[in-house]
């Protein structure tokens, strides 16, 4: 978002406000801005903005995505991390993985680094999208929701390495 003084008198000074929402994003992030100026020398100038998002939690990857042939198992890890200065605790919440996909919570490092363990349920060839949510301790994010995307199809019976 941007907002600024449309006019400035020669030699005078102006004001170019930039505000960027930080909503699910985390780490660097790294934007720029083009202001469009009618001075012979300097047509256009680029602003950037450079900021590192904390996060109460990270989630990492955001989501589970299986694919593969009917009649396997796979599982899939997701890291939970706490981002506070305090301890963080997980309970499962609301899901409709139901009979499709089964998952574990392993707490790795007291309080502060978890793995969500997604396995699937052998099953017929089908795609099917579903979530986790896990409630938090964390005034924060009280809520994670972890979404599952999974695509399971019969073989095709051939081999590609012949």
């Amino acid at each position: 978002m941007a907002s600024f003084d449309r006019s400035i008198l020669p030699g005078g000074e102006g004001n170019i406000t930039l505000s960027l929402r930080t909503k699910n994003y985390e780490g660097l992030l790294i934007k720029t801005a083009q202001v469009h100026t009618n001075d012979p020398r300097r047509r256009v100038i680029t602003l950037s903005l450079r900021a590192s998002v904390a996060t109460p939690i990270t989630v990492s990857p955001p989501y589970a995505s299986f694919y593969g042939i009917v009649g396997e198992i796979f599982s899939l890890p997701v890291e939970v991390k706490a981002g506070l200065d305090k301890p963080l605790f997980l309970e499962p919440g609301k899901s409709n993985l139901q009979d499709k996909i089964t998952y574990t919570i392993e707490e790795f490092e007291k309080g502060r680094r978890f793995r969500i363990l997604f396995t699937n349920v052998p099953g017929p060839a089908e795609t099917f999208r579903g979530y986790l949510n896990l409630q938090t301790n964390y005034v924060e994010k009280p809520l994670i929701n972890i979404r599952v995307i999974s695509r399971f199809v019969e073989s095709t019976g051939t081999n590609a390495c012949n």
